[in-house]
């Protein structure tokens, strides 16, 4: 993917999401407003520079919508995009599965080359902004 830039983030407060197992990553409609998944990364993968793309990602571990609240009778716990350090990246339309994997490797190849240490977590945010869709990476580190 030319053109992607990946920056060093501090989130500072974290996202909350309602959980919703339901939803299906990488099939983002406008309708569907901002959407939140978590996948776990291959460990062995996940620290090589150059992965084989098809075994990076690992299995969905959560999946939400914007508006989680705290948890209180009965209702299901919030999922959250954490506080804390990423790397960072964002392509101004929704991503594909493979384009979503292409722009996951390339954030970790940026990581990587700058001696940093991704976790073996990696974030994906769908949201409408400025009148189009917006797929972003988040990858802890």
């Amino acid at each position: 993917m030319d053109g992607i830039q990946t920056i060093r983030l501090e989130l500072r407060s974290p996202l909350f999401y309602s959980a919703d197992p339901g939803l299906i990553p990488f099939q983002y409609e406008i309708c569907a407003g901002e959407l939140l998944f978590c996948f776990d990364l291959d460990p062995v993968q996940s620290r090589n520079i150059e992965p084989e793309s098809a075994l990076l990602l690992g299995p969905l571990v959560f999946a939400g919508r914007l508006g989680g609240e705290p948890a209180e009778d009965g209702r299901p716990a919030p999922v959250e995009l954490p506080a804390g350090r990423y790397l960072f990246a964002q392509e101004r339309k929704a991503l594909n599965r493979d384009e979503f994997i292409e722009m996951a490797v390339e954030v970790q190849k940026d990581g990587l080359w700058e001696r940093l240490s991704p976790a073996d977590r990696l974030y994906a945010r769908y949201l409408f902004e400025d009148g189009r869709a917006v797929t972003q990476v988040f990858r802890p580190y």
